[in-house]
């Protein structure tokens, strides 16, 4: 059965204007199609966290939020497989593989849309549309006061409300049907 449809619309038009600024990666390149090392096991990979470098945030940035999300999932909702939050302003990148192991003392990984805390890889149903995974870092006025327990929704809601600016890259992967 083939799922060949439209790709929904970017998650960042949703949701109020902020100013940017860059994020890069030596695992990842905006519009092109991610390494299956980023991948879920079920999908051909090994749920490697990538690698991201931000800077040029604003100077009255708190901490740092990093999530990544797919819009194309076929939900209705899309799918969260990364919400990290609260990592300390001093935080200007992530190695490979930083979750769930590597991550700097006072971040918080929420539970990912498989219901774990972390990362968790791309993982599309086989034959349908390239997916795009949108990694944004996002620079916050403060310390968001929320559980580990937090669903993605919620603490997506409190971003909206805290978020200084935020920067994106945006990468796809696509499982043969």
């Amino acid at each position: 059965m083939s799922l060949q449809r439209a790709t929904a619309p970017d998650p960042h038009d949703l949701l109020p204007a902020a100013p940017s600024f860059s994020v890069e990666s030596d695992d990842l390149d905006d519009g092109q199609p991610q390494p299956a090392v980023h991948a879920h096991p079920s999908a051909g990979g090994e749920n490697s966290s990538p690698h991201l470098r931000w800077s040029g945030f604003p100077a009255e940035t708190k901490s740092f939020a990093v999530t990544c999300f797919d819009p194309d999932a076929p939900t209705g909702s899309g799918f969260w497989h990364w919400v990290l939050f609260n990592l300390p302003a001093g935080t200007t990148e992530l190695a490979t593989g930083a979750s769930p192991g590597g991550l700097p003392e006072g971040a918080v990984e929420a539970r990912n849309d498989y219901g774990e805390l972390g990362y968790g890889g791309a993982a599309p149903p086989g034959g349908d549309i390239a997916h795009r995974y949108v990694y944004t870092v996002f620079a916050v006025d403060g310390v968001l006061d929320l559980p580990k327990e937090a669903t993605p929704a919620y603490v997506g809601f409190n971003l909206t409300f805290h978020t200084l600016a935020r920067a994106a890259i945006r990468a796809t992967y696509q499982v043969d049907g």
